[in-house]
C-alpha cells in the first residue's frame, strides 16, 4: 500500500487505526493515548526504524518535547516535558512529535527540538513544518467528524464550555479552544497574556478577515485594565460582557477568562458581535488593536 507524504494522509490513517484498534478491543472512542499507538503504528510501517521508547523529561521548559533516533537511525525516540502536570499538554506534545516522525524525519538530519515558542511560529521553513505537527496533532486527538459533533451547539461559548472537550480527548484547554477556532464561523479569538501583556493571540478566519486581530509578537501590547485577563482570578468572575472601548474601540466584546493553566498565564475566549463594523486599517493601528 503506498504510504501517505502529506500530514492529513498520515493524520487520516492514524486515525482511522486508532479509531478501529479501539473497536476491536470494545474500547471508548477517546481519548487517544499516542504513548500505546506509536510504537505499534511505527513498527507495522517502519519495522527497520520503528519508535522504541516515549518517556519524559525534565527539559526546565525550554522545551515541549523532541524527536531523535539512535546513533545507527533504526530507533526513534519521543521525549515529553514532564516538568509539569498537564496530560492533555503531554498528550499533544507526544502526537506533534509523532507527526515529525511520519511526516518530516526524511527531511533532515537533525533531531527535532520543539519549544512552546517554536509551536506557534509559521513564517520560516521550521516553523511551516511545526504547523504540520500541530495539525496532525489536533486532527487525530480531535477528529473533525466528532468534533462538530461536540461542538455543533457552540455560539458563544466561554473558556469552561471546552472543559468537557478537554476531558473527553486528554488536550488542554487551549488546543480544545485552537481547534474550534480554526473551524468556527464566529468571530471570536483566543488571547494568552502574561503579568499583564499579551504574550499570543489566535483569532478565527472570520474575525481575521473583518480586521481584528493583535501584533503582539513585534508590539507590546498590554491587557485592557478592566478586562478580566487583567483583574486576574481574585476578582471572582469568569465571563462578562463589555461595552465598546475595553477589548476593541468600536465593538462590544464577551470575554471568558481562565487563570494559571500554564505558569501564571490568563487564558481569554473573546467572541466579537456577528457582523463588525465597517473600518480603515488605518483606524486599527492607530488604536493597538490589529497588532498579533
Amino acid at each position: 500500500m503506498k504510504l501517505p507524504t502529506t500530514w492529513d494522509g498520515w493524520a487520516t490513517r492514524v486515525s482511522v487505526y486508532a479509531k478501529e484498534g479501539k473497536k476491536l478491543l470494545g474500547l471508548p472512542r477517546f481519548p487517544i493515548n499516542i504513548e500505546e499507538i506509536a510504537p505499534h503504528f511505527s513498527r507495522s510501517i517502519y519495522p527497520n526504524e520503528p519508535i522504541t521508547l516515549i518517556q519524559g523529561e525534565d527539559f526546565g521548559g525550554k522545551f515541549e518535547g523532541a524527536l531523535f533516533p539512535n546513533e545507527s537511525r533504526d530507533e526513534w525516540a519521543i521525549l515529553y516535558d514532564k516538568g509539569h502536570s498537564s496530560k492533555g499538554r503531554i498528550n499533544f506534545t507526544q502526537a506533534h512529535e509523532f507527526a515529525h516522525y511520519l511526516v518530516h524525519r526524511g527531511l533532515t538530519d537533525k533531531p527535532f527540538h520543539c519549544s512552546r515558542s517554536n509551536m506557534w511560529e509559521w513564517n520560516t521553513e521550521y516553523g511551516r513544518m511545526e504547523a504540520e505537527a500541530n495539525s496532525f496533532a489536533a486532527f487525530v486527538l480531535m477528529p473533525p467528524d466528532d468534533f462538530r459533533e461536540q461542538t455543533k451547539e457552540f455560539r458563544k461559548p466561554t473558556i469552561s464550555d471546552f472543559e468537557v472537550l478537554r476531558d473527553r480527548y486528554e488536550v488542554s484547554i487551549t488546543a480544545a479552544v485552537l481547534n474550534w477556532l480554526k473551524n468556527t464561523k464566529t468571530r471570536a479569538m483566543i488571547v494568552v497574556s502574561r503579568d499583564g501583556f499579551i504574550d499570543w493571540s489566535w483569532g478565527s478566519s472570520t474575525l481575521l478577515s473583518s480586521g481584528v486581530y493583535f501584533r503582539a509578537k513585534t508590539v507590546t501590547t498590554p491587557v485592557p485594565d478592566v478586562s478580566l485577563a487583567a483583574l486576574g482570578p481574585s476578582h471572582g468572575l469568569t465571563a462578562i460582557q463589555h461595552p465598546a472601548g475595553v477589548w476593541n474601540r468600536f465593538e462590544p466584546v464577551f470575554e471568558s477568562t481562565l487563570f494559571s493553566e500554564y505558569h501564571e498565564m490568563a487564558i481569554s475566549l473573546l467572541t466579537y458581535p456577528t457582523s463588525g463594523p465597517t473600518r480603515r486599517f488605518e483606524d486599527d493601528v492607530d488604536d493597538a488593536l490589529a497588532a498579533r
